[in-house]
């Protein structure tokens, strides 16, 4: 089974359209949450969702945030403000979509979860200690993750942690217990601009990596329109 693992699209359907044609044919789509926030294609990216046949789709932070499911304290300023343009702009059908979903399950043997096994919506896992602490949390070889943005994989062997940067275009071989993070469509956070997304062969258990191009310019005249935050339009077009 060729599975697409998409992450963090974040209202960006640019991206995400580029994503899907650069993918190809694939058996299955696993999006592991943060399908809105900061960008300005919330309905249009949730629409593409929903065409999706078996879709599995978790609940990131940003759509807990969208439908009054996680408050907005913990948001900074200028999150905040694009939630609060999110919740004024979203359709009854894409509400109801987000409203659906939650930050974990487990399909065909595998853990899915938006940020950690252990904090499923918030926990950022950005090195060895943290995915080490969250080890216990799952029962499955393999757990796939979103939330920060960045492509990584932590190997486990028994305790012994290792984090690797996955080559791109380029399959892994996951041969032992792993966390792995496909990185964002929509916001990448690497300094690579590129849409990111990963192919998970499920029976060869391997990731391949991959980025595709998008017209990030076209994204940034739609979020100055909607009058989102300057700093959301200005990452897009440096990976931050």
């Amino acid at each position: 089974m060729r599975v697409l693992l998409l992450s963090d699209i974040h209202s960006n359907a640019g991206a995400l359209g580029a994503v899907m044609e650069s993918a190809g044919d694939v058996d299955a789509v696993w999006c592991l949450g943060d399908v809105v926030g900061y960008g300005p294609d919330p309905n249009e990216c949730i629409a593409k969702l929903r065409e999706i046949p078996g879709l599995v789709c978790l609940q990131g932070n940003h759509d807990a945030a969208a439908t009054g499911q996680l408050a907005l304290q913990g948001f900074n300023s200028e999150a905040r403000s694009s939630i609060e343009w999110l919740r004024g702009c979203l359709e009854t059908e894409s509400l109801t979509f987000l409203q659906s979903l939650r930050p974990r399950c487990k399909t065909n043997g595998v853990t899915l979860v938006h940020a950690s096994p252990r904090q499923p919506l918030l926990e950022y896992l950005l090195d060895a200690y943290s995915a080490s602490e969250n080890l216990s949390y799952f029962d499955t070889d393999f757990c796939f993750v979103g939330h920060t943005h960045i492509p990584l994989i932590f190997f486990f062997q028994g305790r012994k942690v290792s984090m690797q940067v996955p080559i791109h275009d380029a399959k892994t071989m996951l041969n032992s217990r792993c966390i792995a993070n496909p990185g964002s469509v929509g916001q990448p956070r690497d300094r690579d601009t590129r849409a990111a997304y990963a192919i998970f062969d499920h029976e060869a258990n391997t990731l391949e990596y991959a980025r595709v191009s998008y017209d990030i310019a076209a994204v940034q005249e739609r979020m100055r329109t909607a009058r989102l935050p300057d700093r959301h339009i200005q990452r897009l077009a440096g990976g931050w």
